[in-house]
């Protein structure tokens, strides 16, 4: 963990870096991008750049590593880094990555603090980004260690659905016709396309189907932009173009969010495309006859819009203690209950175990929900499509 001395440094110097972290994380995608084009147009996701939500992730990333470290300097944050390494280990990131963030990252930090960054105070902050990097890179080899897939691979659509009118899933077989690997439910691939500008870009989608499938399944929500933030390049490019026949490169499964083996109760809650990897956990649980209560709760903006929705009530059904909660903003009349989600008339049994997934507001809401009513916060676990902002906003 951090020396005495950096730690004293690191606690002197966190106020002034965190109120500038923002500016930092933004120079530094810059410095970054212009030394290395290649990064934003076959790596990064070009999206989220535009939209700022990148540089919001790694600036609150780094704060709330640097913050535990100097609150808990004998502990490291594993839950943070795995959800980090799992996601590294989906794109491919490799070791010899590292010192090239760390070049353009403290370059960067230098041009915003100035005079600040004496050397006292850049060997303290260099001590707590290698921290945070070896402990990534030590997680990730492990992870590429116990993957059954090494690289990409090539897999064919054999089966296109719509599931609703920006919704879309997808059924793959290897091209190769081998062995299948396995993974958990609650896991995701990466899917990478080539784009009509020749840029290669990844996405990473929730796998739908059970552990034991030797098909990869996965739903896919068109992305419309809003504000800063553009159109879905990835998911515009498979709504239009991937049909039967057509062939994907996709990563081995990753992802921490995963149904533990348990006979605690469960409870299970999802928002809008949240619902796919709840539609793994529910099958697997159907297949295994899960003893225990389960309590389904979903939030969209209709009935037409509940992406997998005859899924997600059949799973449930074949379940002996289930309870499905389903919330609609529009329609609601005869398919479940009108509004938000809300958990205040909804029996939660002791023990519980939750898995959430959907937008930060509604995850925030379950969750303060969830622990009013009993519920351990380390017994509450989470999935965020795309960086996470929750660091961010916690941070």
């Amino acid at each position: 963990m951090l020396s005495e001395q950096s730690a004293a440094t690191v606690r002197a110097t966190l106020p002034a870096v965190g109120a500038a972290i923002g500016e930092i994380t933004e120079r530094f995608y810059a410095r970054l991008f212009e030394a290395h084009p290649d990064l934003l147009r076959d790596l990064f996701n070009r999206g989220n750049q535009a939209a700022g939500v990148q540089k919001q992730a790694l600036a609150g990333s780094i704060a709330a590593f640097a913050t535990h470290l100097v609150n808990n300097p004998e502990q490291r944050p594993d839950a943070m880094l795995e959800r980090i390494a799992h996601k590294h280990a989906s794109l491919g990131i490799v070791p010899e990555q590292y010192p090239v963030v760390h070049e353009h990252l403290f370059a960067a930090i230098a041009e915003i603090l100035g005079d600040a960054v004496t050397p006292e105070v850049a060997a303290a902050w260099t001590d707590v980004y290698w921290l945070m990097a070896n402990a990534l890179i030590a997680i990730e080899k492990r992870l590429y260690a116990q993957s059954e897939q090494r690289g990409w691979r090539e897999w064919r659509v054999v089966e296109r659905t719509d599931e609703t009118a920006d919704v879309a899933s997808f059924t793959l077989r290897p091209v190769d016709d081998g062995p299948v690997p396995g993974y958990r439910a609650g896991q995701y691939v990466s899917v990478g396309v080539t784009l009509a500008d020749g840029a290669r870009q990844i996405r990473q989608y929730s796998l739908t189907a059970a552990p034991g499938s030797p098909e990869r399944r996965f739903a896919v929500k068109r992305v419309a932009g809003a504000g800063a933030a553009p159109d879905g390049e990835v998911s515009d490019h498979l709504h239009a173009h991937v049909r039967e026949g057509d062939v994907l490169q996709l990563s081995a499964p990753y992802g921490d969010l995963v149904l533990e083996d348990t006979e605690a109760p469960l409870l299970l809650a999802s928002a809008g495309i949240g619902v796919t990897p709840m539609i793994a956990m529910l099958e697997q649980l159907a297949l295994t006859g899960h003893p225990a209560p389960v309590t389904v709760v979903h939030a969209d903006r209709s009935p037409a819009a509940h992406a997998l929705r005859s899924d997600h009530e059949a799973y449930t059904s074949k379940l002996p203690d289930a309870r499905p909660f389903f919330f609609y903003e529009e329609d609601a009349e005869g398919a479940g209950r009108p509004g938000l989600a809300d958990l205040t008339d909804v029996d939660v049994p002791a023990g519980t175990h939750a898995y959430l997934c959907g937008p930060l507001p509604f995850m925030r809401a379950v969750r303060a929900q969830l622990i009013e009513k009993g519920v351990a916060p380390a017994d509450i676990h989470y999935e965020v499509f795309g960086p996470d902002l929750w660091l961010a906003k916690a941070a």
